[in-house]
């Protein structure tokens, strides 16, 4: 299933885009995409409707952050070999967790605001993972038990905020700087999370093209990881790490986005977002 939350912001509403890429509302059977709908048998529940009873949402509504009331927006930094290469830090031998602060997350359309101060804003495409069960102290082979699904995920960072100290999350957590989306695509539409397409362009010139094959460590350890160090909620995301062609590492010289700069991101069977960058208005 493609389960997304559609309208204006503070008011969406649940809905699930049916094979002609129609929304469909849920909200008579479902008062959100929350911690208790990603529960297993909450999806099975909502997989189990008929289509033909779901009204269709007309026009083309904006789209919301696909899962509400997320506990933890947790990421995982470099991730893909050729990315720490480019950005001239150490190939990671676990894990590198960072924390994502919950105001960043908007969806999928939504504008990249460019705070006043910012002057090194830069792209991330990333896989995005759902999480959809309680997961403390879980074991590799059992991980993806755990997840409810994916979604894309773009992790806007400010290079001039993230390198001022030892801890980046200065750099990633500001208003917009976590768009994700723009659906929640259920686990079972994506058998294999470690063989998928991806790729991003600024003004329509390609930046970044990978696949989640040269991840280092693959989602299954990543979900297992991070449940040893802390409980994953339902509702959780994690963000597992982008490939090479970020605007850091462009040569020979940087290249950071400004205000105006459209942004279109796109994983296989997981749809496409694009944002605009816009400077902070109070």
């Amino acid at each position: 299933m493609k389960l997304c939350r559609y309208g204006e912001k503070g008011q969406e509403r649940p809905g699930l885009v049916d094979k002609n890429g129609m929304i469909r509302d849920l909200s008579a059977h479902l008062a959100d995409i929350n911690a208790q709908a990603l529960d297993p048998k909450s999806l099975a529940a909502i997989a189990a409707l008929s289509i033909a009873i779901l009204p269709v949402v007309p026009g083309s509504p904006r789209l919301g952050i696909p899962v509400t009331r997320t506990s933890k927006y947790i990421a995982i930094g470099l991730n893909y070999r050729d990315h720490a290469e480019e950005a001239s830090l150490a190939i990671p031998t676990e894990p590198l967790i960072f924390l994502k602060a919950i105001n960043c997350l908007s969806g999928p359309n939504d504008d990249i605001i460019q705070p006043p101060h910012s002057t090194k804003l830069d792209w991330e495409l990333e896989l995005g993972v759902v999480i959809g069960s309680k997961a403390q102290y879980v074991d590799e082979p059992k991980a993806l038990d755990y997840v409810a699904g994916y979604c894309i995920a773009n992790d806007v960072s400010d290079r001039g905020f993230q390198f001022q100290s030892s801890q980046w999350a200065k750099g990633k957590g500001c208003d917009s700087f976590g768009p994700i989306g723009p659906w929640l695509v259920t686990k079972d539409e994506v058998p294999n999370p470690q063989n998928l397409d991806m790729w991003l362009e600024v003004n329509g010139q390609r930046r970044q093209t990978g696949n989640t094959a040269n991840m280092i460590f693959s989602v299954a350890q990543i979900v297992a990881y991070c449940s040893r160090y802390m409980t994953l909620l339902p509702g959780d995301v994690i963000c597992t790490g982008t490939p090479p062609g970020v605007g850091m590492g462009t040569k020979p010289e940087p290249i950071w986005l400004k205000p105006g700069d459209a942004v279109h991101l796109w994983i296989d069977g997981l749809g496409e977002q694009r944002q605009t960058v816009v400077a902070y208005n109070p």
